[in-house]
């Protein structure tokens, strides 16, 4: 019985020594969405809208970067756990190459096409210029990015969190600063609006890669390797990689393009409508936080445990992880529900949001709130048990049946045929997604077929 509360005090103790920092990472860089989104509901429906829209060509990007980082991180967590350092390294010049190959494509689309991307989401000639300005100069931030996402997925798997975090705080500084200055005149520099904000962007996710190669080369770390050894991995090194890896890249990649067709369908019912609705999408990214420091946190401890071949006291760790989901979803929906209008004051300072507007988030709030405890259990169980466990491919079948057999049809119909309210429109897509989702996740769950150690093949 001793044994057995030690060991679950040491799993709390080690949960959230990596979840805290990573949660504060995770902070720093929704702030920093938060923010850009706050000044930019300062300049109008159409520039909120605008920058709104555009991102979702970002948060695409950010999908298939998760992806990587997930399927990397299913690797990496199970080699440090069996002391297999040369594995990790070329687990992550795999992931790094391919990211920087992503990368260019998006930016290439998004400087070249950026009206034809914007034409998916609104057909209004204001929102897609605006948007334009922002793709074409946001594009430069992405290799960047998603570098930078890659070597901290490499830190926190190998239990190094500090370093991750402190990038992210000096990124979200200089943002900030140029955010302010740059979309309103400030500080010296011109006004720019939309494309301030997006020229921000991309200037402060150059000097976070910056920061952090600087001081990963005077600490020596695990990530601190030649350009030679970048390249230096074999072609079947790199295919036993992307047959674990893809289905995770698949899945986000299939996850991004469902969650931009729910946009789509979203923005074409009004950009009030969606102006309320990139309200309700940074509040979502600040309810995220927590449950991603817990994720991550727990994805390294379960692939570690798997790794060191514990695999029952691995199911054990997932079991608590799982349980303290919904939990802590309770929590925050009180937190949200409470300051709701404090929020949407926030975005309202200039009192150039319209009131329709203004109405339409706080019902979208209220929503998500209350649907906050079921939504984040599937997340959980795919991210960060199944994935963290070796099973790449389950989650991936899952998302991929509930949000496009299930979820996208019934938001259509909900908005387009059935003519449902918005907010009501909304909850279709969160319900169909989710009730399925959960059910099936648990049912895998407790099965233990997700236990497939990547370190036996």
């Amino acid at each position: 019985m001793i044994n057995i509360q030690n060991e679950r005090k040491e799993f709390w103790k080690m949960l959230f020594s990596l979840a805290l920092p990573i949660a504060l990472q995770h902070l720093l860089i929704n702030s920093l969405t938060f923010v850009d989104t706050l000044f930019m509901s300062q300049l109008g429906d159409i520039a909120l809208s605008a920058s709104g829209m555009a991102a979702q060509w970002n948060w695409l990007l950010n999908m298939i970067s998760f992806g990587l980082c997930s399927g990397s991180a299913l690797f990496i967590a199970q080699y440090w756990g069996a002391n297999r350092l040369g594995d990790i390294r070329r687990t992550y010049s795999i992931a790094v190459v391919s990211g920087l190959s992503i990368s260019m494509v998006f930016a290439f689309c998004a400087v070249f096409f950026p009206d034809k991307i914007m034409s998916v989401f609104n057909r209004d000639v204001r929102v897609v210029a605006a948007g334009s300005r922002y793709l074409r100069i946001a594009a430069f931030s992405y290799p960047a990015t998603i570098t930078t996402a890659i070597l901290c997925t490499v830190l926190r798997s190998t239990e190094r969190v500090k370093l991750p975090m402190a990038v992210s705080a000096i990124s979200t500084m200089f943002n900030i600063v140029l955010d302010y200055g740059l979309c309103f005149g400030k500080l010296g520099f011109p006004e720019l609006g939309v494309s301030g904000a997006a020229l921000a962007t991309s200037i402060s996710a150059w000097i976070g890669l910056g920061v952090l190669l600087v001081v990963s080369v005077r600490q020596k770390n695990i990530i601190v390797i030649s350009p030679r050894e970048l390249t230096n991995f074999s072609s079947s090194e790199f295919i036993s990689f992307m047959k674990k890896a893809s289905p995770v890249i698949f899945n986000e990649l299939m996850w991004g393009i469902g969650t931009v067709c729910n946009n789509a369908i979203y923005s074409n019912t009004g950009y009030e409508n969606f102006a309320a609705c990139t309200i309700l999408r940074t509040v979502e990214s600040m309810c995220l936080i927590l449950f991603i420091g817990l994720n991550d946190g727990g994805a390294v401890i379960i692939g570690k445990t798997i790794g060191e071949g514990k695999t029952d006291d691995a199911y054990k760790r997932a079991k608590r992880l799982v349980i303290a989901t919904p939990l802590m979803g309770a929590v925050l929906a009180v937190f949200a529900i409470l300051f709701k209008e404090k929020v949407i004051y926030l975005f309202n300072l200039s009192g150039n949001i319209s009131d329709n507007t203004v109405h339409i988030a706080g019902a979208l709030i209220i929503i998500y709130a209350l649907e906050l405890c079921l939504r984040n259990i599937p997340y959980t169980m795919v991210c960060a048990v199944f994935r963290s466990g070796g099973d790449s491919v389950t989650g991936a079948k899952f998302d991929v049946i509930c949000l496009w057999v299930l979820a996208i049809p019934a938001t259509f119909a909900a908005a387009f045929w059935l003519k449902f309210p918005f907010p009501m429109v909304v909850l279709t897509e969160y319900l169909v997604e989710d009730v399925p989702k959960c059910i099936m996740c648990l049912r895998h769950f407790v099965s233990r077929r997700w236990i497939k150690p990547v370190t036996a093949d």
